[in-house]
């Protein structure tokens, strides 16, 4: 009888055991964790659009009468969805050293490589040269963490052209 595998993507457990070790002399910069008010404003806003959607989609199809069930049915969805996901969102984070960005599940950007930051809404998206893509999510503070991103790899090209 053959033996079955198990998937080697089934062992993925969040939280500092998957990030990449730091170098010798690596220090680590700032840390940036989920923010939990922040996680449930997001939430509430994920649940505001819904409800909004409803209230302009259910008449359409002449179900006006649906419009508070769907309502709730939406705010109970998204509620399951951000209880159910809080502790893998909460166990990630990414940690700045002054040679890179090291992100959860393996991700790494080099600080050098770093092309685009910014903003969207209470998240930071960095692009890197050849065009991939991070998003660090649920932020207390965005914009403080955009400014500590530009300035770690601000100082990082000044060390490399010197």
């Amino acid at each position: 009888m053959p033996r079955i595998e198990r998937d080697p993507v089934l062992n993925y457990r969040p939280g500092p055991a998957s990030e990449l070790p730091l170098s010798e002399g690596e220090p680590v910069l700032a840390v940036f964790p989920a923010d939990r008010r922040r996680y449930w404003s997001d939430h509430a806003a994920m649940s505001g659009v819904g409800v909004a959607a409803c209230i302009l989609i259910l008449p359409f199809f002449g179900k006006a009468d649906q419009i508070l069930i769907a309502s709730a049915g939406v705010i109970a969805a998204i509620f399951a969805r951000g209880a159910f996901l809080a502790s893998e969102a909460f166990a990630r984070r990414w940690q700045l050293t002054d040679r890179r960005l090291i992100g959860p599940q393996g991700r790494q950007v080099m600080l050098l490589e770093i092309e685009t930051v910014r903003r969207l809404m209470g998240d930071v998206q960095v692009v890197t040269k050849d065009g991939a893509k991070h998003l660090i999510k649920h932020l207390a503070d965005s914009q403080a963490v955009l400014t500590e991103i530009l300035d770690a790899r601000d100082a990082r090209a000044k060390v490399v052209t010197e």
